[in-house]
């Protein structure tokens, strides 16, 4: 029981659904439970896949085929990606934006750590959210033309479990980082310390359950494919924030794990897209 609390807490926090009620008095609040529940974070990575996986699967069935009108794959791939930034108040972009900002503003931490904290967003906050969601469109739609070869039914599984390992493991790299560096820009305000700063190790258990979770859901849907290779794809791009963080800023913030979750999510479309057979083996 404490598991689920922690998990719906962790909702709470990463997300815009509603918990409210008994459930949401149930649930309670305490500083000490959020780091806990920070370790659910692939766990509400699932949940935001299956729904946006079933946003992409409804359009896909709903309109003309991917072979016969290839724009199709580019709606579904709106569609499935406007239903997570619904989901979660483009919680992670902002993180993203916010980075993009500070980092391209200043070459002096302070300041970058300034830049950060302002609500408004600048030139470099907004070249970044349009090029992540650009990409990301672009690489789902890349993904479901690649295998418009494939019956319909077994097409739609396969790019829903490629939009669930996708939310799941791109939100690994963040645990990793708090739990390796240290946070900075320790303001009043801060939003990311109470639940980030105190992450412990130990913690990883419950993450290691949600990725066996993941990867036995994803084999059984589509076990040709190379999953693990998409966790060390989402990974590296997280680690290549992460370094990032350590040289521009000497730690992290909440904004640097919202980015590293966005840049992990890319670089496994990127990967899994890259392990796809070519259209010669296809035929062959």
């Amino acid at each position: 029981m404490q598991a689920l609390r922690h998990f719906l807490l962790a909702l709470q926090y990463f997300t815009r659904i509603p918990i409210t009620g008994r459930v949401g008095q149930w649930i309670g609040y305490s500083p000490e439970q959020l780091p806990k529940a920070l370790a659910h974070l692939p766990g509400v990575g699932l949940l935001m896949g299956l729904c946006s996986a079933i946003v992409l699967s409804g359009v896909l069935l709903a309109l003309p085929s991917v072979p016969q009108a290839p724009a199709v794959a580019w709606i579904a791939a709106i569609a499935s990606t406007a239903a997570t930034l619904l989901l979660t108040g483009a919680f992670h972009e902002d993180g993203l934006a916010d980075l993009s900002d500070g980092l391209g503003g200043s070459y002096q931490t302070q300041r970058a750590l300034d830049i950060m904290k302002d609500s408004r967003i600048g030139a470099f906050g907004a070249i970044a959210i349009v090029m992540a969601l650009l990409s990301k469109v672009a690489l789902i739609a890349a993904w479901l033309q690649a295998q418009a070869h494939l019956p319909l039914a077994q097409a739609s599984v396969q790019a829903g479990a490629l939009l669930v390992a996708a939310h799941v493991f791109s939100r690994v790299a963040p645990l990793c980082i708090t739990a390796c560096m240290a946070h900075v820009g320790d303001t009043a305000q801060s939003k990311s310390k109470p639940i980030a700063a105190h992450f412990q190790m130990r913690a990883f258990m419950v993450v290691v359950l949600w990725l066996l979770l993941t990867f036995a859901l994803l084999y059984a849907a589509a076990p040709q494919m190379s999953w693990w290779i998409g966790l060390l794809g989402a990974l590296t791009g997280g680690a290549v924030v992460a370094w990032r963080l350590h040289v521009r800023l000497h730690g992290f913030t909440g904004d640097g794990l919202g980015a590293s979750q966005q840049i992990g999510e890319l670089a496994l479309y990127l990967t899994m897209l890259a392990c796809l057979p070519s259209a010669s083996a296809v035929v062959a």
